[in-house]
């Protein structure tokens, strides 16, 4: 059986009808690059029963979106955060989800928001405009131009020369794709950075001493994962964590 991996929603209003969303590029990288079942996580904030659903699934991956973490999960100033820019719900559903995954040997690949979530959850701090902080470059997207061409190549990053990316990618640098506003500032305790842009800002974090496979990512590996070289192997890698997860998780049922 393919492993179950747990994909984020955000919520949105569609069609003037209250929604749990995730893009199906998320999906299809799950679907596609991992060989796994995608199953959709709706934004429920605290009624979660995180401990329950983490029981059942073999990894996570928390999702990028168009909406910032609130500041006051982390020390921000709340008043320069718009609240059409905010998403409540996923907050309260996600940074618990990630903090018990991480102790529970649950899988994570964290992307955008995600990667910035998981910084959060687990004690960390955000630029909440990275263009607007002196000697960063403007990481976020130009709109103007078609899909491909956003998601395409943007900048490199250097890869920590110890690091798992390094080792896994078997070189010390890639080309990324840049599409967000906010980043990390203070890294968490539990992790360590794994990549970095000319500028200085971490786009690539892992837990060493979680149990599991916990890696985040700032740049969009989702996108056309299964026909991209170092997407492709990173949601490869991921899987294989997920799927010694399923074992271990069907071998104490059977037990």
């Amino acid at each position: 059986m393919r492993p179950l991996i747990g994909i984020t929603a955000c919520t949105r209003t569609v069609s003037g009808v209250a929604s749990h969303c995730v893009q199906n590029k998320y999906v299809e990288a799950v679907a596609e690059a991992a060989q796994a079942t995608p199953i959709l996580i709706p934004a429920l904030g605290e009624t979660t029963d995180v401990s329950g659903l983490l029981s059942r699934l073999d990894g996570i991956l928390a999702t990028g979106s168009s909406t910032g973490v609130d500041p006051r999960r982390y020390g921000g100033n709340p008043r320069e955060q718009s609240p059409e820019g905010l998403d409540i719900a996923r907050d309260a559903t996600t940074l618990p989800l990630l903090r018990e995954a991480v102790r529970s040997s649950v899988p994570v690949l964290a992307i955008c928001r995600g990667h910035q979530e998981l910084n959060v959850a687990l004690g960390g701090t955000l630029h909440q405009f990275v263009q607007s902080v002196p000697g960063k470059r403007d990481h976020r997207e130009d709109e103007s131009v078609p899909e491909e061409q956003r998601y395409g190549p943007s900048h490199s990053v250097s890869l920590r020369s110890d690091g798992y990316l390094a080792r896994l990618f078997q070189t010390d640098s890639i080309a990324v794709n840049s599409l967000h506003e906010q980043g990390i500032d203070t890294l968490a305790p539990e992790l360590i950075a794994e990549a970095w842009t000319e500028d200085g800002l971490v786009e690539a974090i892992r837990a060493p001493q979680a149990p599991a496979f916990t890696i985040g990512v700032q740049w969009h590996p989702e996108w056309q994962a299964a026909h991209t070289p170092y997407s492709r192997e990173l949601f490869q890698a991921f899987a294989s964590a997920c799927r010694t997860r399923a074992s271990d998780r069907n071998a104490s049922v059977v037990g």
